[in-house]
Parts: C-alpha cells; sequence; structure tokens
C-alpha cells in the first residue's frame, strides 16, 4: 500500500498511549472547466486531502487530522488524538471495527474517463456553450457554462486487521441559461452527473435547458388552491435529499426524527420503496465499505410503504442492538463519524410522465423549487417553498405557471403519493450524499398564488 510506511509508523509511537487504533487517509484531486462567450472564464486543478486518526484512550475514542502525509506529523497526530479523547465524555461510545466477514468486489472507477483528454474536455464545454446560443434568437445569456471532474481515493487501515481502499471518479456538467421576449426574462438549466463520457452530449444538453426557460416565457400566477401536483424527477430528488437525515437511527435516538417508532409501519402509499444501494453503477456514493470499514449492502428502507430499516454506523447499532447498516460516513477526512445513505433513491415505477401528467384533469407539474436550505424542517416535515412550472388541463400542459408557494408536510405528501414515474434521475442535495426519484404525482398540495 502507498502509505504503508506512514501507517506503521503512527501505530508503532502509539500503541504504547492507545488501543485500537485507525488511521484514513482520502486523496481529491479536481479539474474545473468554466467558459464564458467562448472564452475560458475559469480553469482550475487542484488536489486537496489528508489524513484522519483515531484510537482509544481510556475508554473514549480520541480523534485528529493532518494534510501533511509524512512522518513529521505523527508524534503531533498522536498527542491531539489523545487530548481530544481526554475531552469526549459521550454516553455512547465509538468503536474500531473489527472488519466484515466478506467484501463485495466492486469497482466504482472508470478507466475511461481518464483517457479522455483535457483539450476534448474543453472543447466540450465550448460546444455546449455554442450549442444553446444557436437553438433559439432568445437566448440572452450562458450564465454558467462548466464540466468538473472529482477523483477521490480512500484508505481505511486498522490495528484490529481492516486494511481496505477503493477510488472513485465523476464528471459533473452544468449549463444554465437566460432568455429574454420583450421584457419578460426566464432561466433553464440542466445538469449531468455520470463517469461515463458519452453521457456528456453537447446538443441534448443544451437543448433541455433551452427549452425549459423558453417554455416558461409568459408565465403568470394561479389561483390558491390545493392542487393534484406532478414533482419532476429532479425536483423531488431534491425535496427527498433535504429529508434523508430522518432516516438516521442516531436522529430517530436523538428523537429528531418522526420515523422512530415507526418500524414495520406504513410512512407512505404502497406505491414507494425506498432504497439505499451502494452498488449503483455510476453512483457518486457507490462504495463496498464505509467510512468505519463495515461492508456495504442494498437494503430496502421503505418497501411498498412500509418503514423496514433505519440506518446504523457502529456506535447507533450497538446502543440499538443491531448490526451496522454499513451506513457510517465521514464527509472528509477532517470530519468524525455520523450516518449518510450511500445512494438512496425511489425505485421507478411503470408510468411515464406524461401518463403522469394525463392522469389529472386540473393541476400543476413542479419543475423547480427554492429555498431548500430555509423552506423546509426536517424534523417537523413542514415545507414551504417558492416554486414554478406548468398549469395542466384535461391531461394536458396548458401554460407556464410561476410566482407560487407551495406548502406541506413531507410525511403527509409521502403518504397521498398517488403514482411514481419511470424516469428516475438523481440529483445532489445541498446537504451531500446522491439521491434520486423518478416524477411523482401527489394527490394534493396547498399552493399559494393569486
Amino acid at each position: 500500500m502507498k502509505y504503508r510506511s506512514l501507517i506503521n509508523t503512527i501505530f508503532e509511537k502509539s500503541k504504547d498511549k492507545m488501543d485500537n487504533m485507525e488511521v484514513y487517509i482520502e486523496n481529491n484531486n479536481k479539474v474545473e472547466i468554466k467558459v464564458f462567450k467562448g472564452e475560458i472564464d475559469d480553469y482550475t486543478v487542484s488536489e486537496s486531502g489528508g489524513l484522519s486518526f483515531r484510537g482509544n484512550f481510556e475508554d473514549e475514542i480520541g480523534y485528529a487530522y493532518t494534510e501533511k502525509l509524512d512522518e513529521s506529523s505523527v508524534d503531533m497526530l498522536i498527542e491531539d488524538a489523545i487530548e481530544n479523547g481526554k475531552h469526549i465524555d459521550a454516553e455512547d461510545k465509538e468503536e474500531i471495527f473489527a472488519g466484515s466477514e466478506t467484501y463485495e468486489d466492486f469497482n466504482n472507477y472508470n478507466d475511461d474517463l481518464d483517457k479522455i483528454s483535457l483539450e476534448e474536455k474543453i472543447q466540450f464545454v465550448k460546444e455546449l456553450e455554442e450549442e444553446a446560443y444557436k437553438l433559439d434568437d432568445r437566448v440572452e445569456t450562458v450564465a454558467w457554462c462548466s464540466y468538473t471532474e472529482v477523483e477521490n481515493e480512500r484508505y481505511l487501515v486498522n490495528t484490529k486487521g481492516i486494511n481496505l481502499k477503493d477510488k472513485m471518479n465523476v464528471g459533473i456538467s452544468s449549463i444554465s441559461v437566460i432568455v429574454k421576449e420583450g421584457e419578460d426574462t426566464k432561466t433553464g438549466a440542466y445538469q449531468v452527473i455520470s463517469s461515463d463520457y458519452s453521457k456528456f452530449n453537447p446538443k441534448e444538453m443544451a437543448k433541455e435547458a433551452v427549452n425549459e426557460a423558453v417554455s416558461m416565457l409568459g408565465a403568470s400566477t394561479i389561483k390558491s388552491g390545493e392542487y393534484p401536483v406532478v414533482f419532476r424527477n429532479d425536483v423531488f430528488a431534491n425535496i427527498l435529499g433535504m429529508f434523508t437525515p430522518i432516516f438516521s437511527a442516531e436522529n430517530v435516538d436523538k428523537g429528531i426524527s418522526l420515523l422512530k417508532d415507526k418500524i414495520n409501519e406504513k410512512v407512505s402509499t404502497s406505491k414507494v420503496t425506498i432504497v439505499d444501494d451502494p452498488f449503483l453503477e455510476d453512483g457518486i456514493e457507490s462504495k463496498y465499505f464505509d467510512s468505519e470499514g463495515t461492508a456495504t449492502s442494498y437494503r430496502e428502507i421503505v418497501d411498498e410503504g412500509i418503514l423496514k430499516t433505519y440506518l446504523y454506523n457502529w456506535k447507533a447499532a450497538k446502543k440499538s442492538g443491531v448490526e451496522s447498516t454499513g451506513n457510517a460516513k465521514r464527509d472528509s477526512y477532517k470530519s468524525s463519524i455520523s450516518i449518510a445513505p450511500n445512494n438512496l433513491y425511489i425505485l421507478d415505477r411503470d408510468n411515464t410522465l406524461d401518463q403522469l401528467i394525463e392522469s389529472i384533469e386540473k393541476g400543476l407539474m413542479i419543475i423547480n423549487v427554492e429555498g431548500l436550505h430555509s423552506g423546509l424542517d426536517p424534523v417537523s416535515g413542514d415545507y414551504s417553498l417558492s416554486a414554478y412550472g406548468y398549469e395542466i388541463e384535461d391531461g394536458k400542459i396548458k401554460r407556464p405557471v410561476n410566482q407560487i408557494t407551495i406548502a406541506g408536510n413531507f410525511f403527509e405528501t409521502l403518504m397521498d403519493i398517488e403514482d411514481v414515474g419511470n424516469d428516475l434521475k438523481f440529483e445532489i442535495p445541498f446537504i451531500g450524499g446522491y439521491v434520486g426519484s423518478p416524477s411523482v404525482k401527489v394527490k394534493k398540495i396547498s399552493v399559494a398564488g393569486d
């Protein structure tokens, strides 16, 4: 292993002071390309990473981290971890995990993405912007046009026998356009997230963004009331993403998740099955071991409306007398261990988006919400979000609608889902992770408009 000598030195120097030590090393390489009006507006290549050390000291676990991956930081790491451990007074104890019996043979690194030259990626971003301008004379500005590529490498080694590493890479391209007709200005955006470079098609991406912006020209509000609503896949994925903390066993135990005592109870309509899939092809959070070294596994969190499990790391699992579900999470080498899903999503069902729309006599389709960072409460489930989309009449899109606020309660919304589409799409929510959803039809949502 690349860092074997450094890790051995840390363990050797700390063995008389601490028990059950663990080293976690993370390396990130990032390339970001932005284009504005045919010119490269920003081109950044960056490297980041570091080492996290934790170990048992007097029945507590102390943490320390460093950006220096050499032996000059070893003594400091050990002393800082011991000092940190002295101040930990938690009733629930963390533990260093000895390892799972077996691990899946899983690779989330696409070598082909590496083979695409930098020049080709720069040309792709330029073409993406150019296509947007070519599509419609009403395109006033391409406000954002970028390609970002991230490569992440993890090493986890401990004195109980764990010796694991993995590597992933992904490309993310986004475009946001502004169209203008008279005094009316509207925006549209589109994003592709994948390690498969063939999915970055400049013509298709530009078309999605421009068509959405143009479709909103002439939008106006709608009369306040309760309407059946179709949430487009990306919108509901973002909303679901903000509520993923409700599945954390730690939050359940703290009483800040309303799913407490709901195992094997109905929490949604039978149309909804929510899974956590660490082996999702092309998934940003796909991995065969979690941040404690536990083997990850596919599991149904909600099965046809019935809550089947919470998500656990070993600290939460030990308190509840169960096994970890392989959902220990470090946001970075600087972070302590928390709980988070891997790739969480609602399973597709049979209906197309058009069929969901056709099933509504009078209602709305929501294609964007704003205020996710402040307009919802993951504890109570209440949300109130600025939104826009289209009015639906007699099963067809009638006109664009904006200047509305949708309000409800997420737990009630889950119980009002009447149908689920077959167009699963993933987003990166504000709180991180990788969350996906098909479009969903909800029986009624309160809409404040005119």
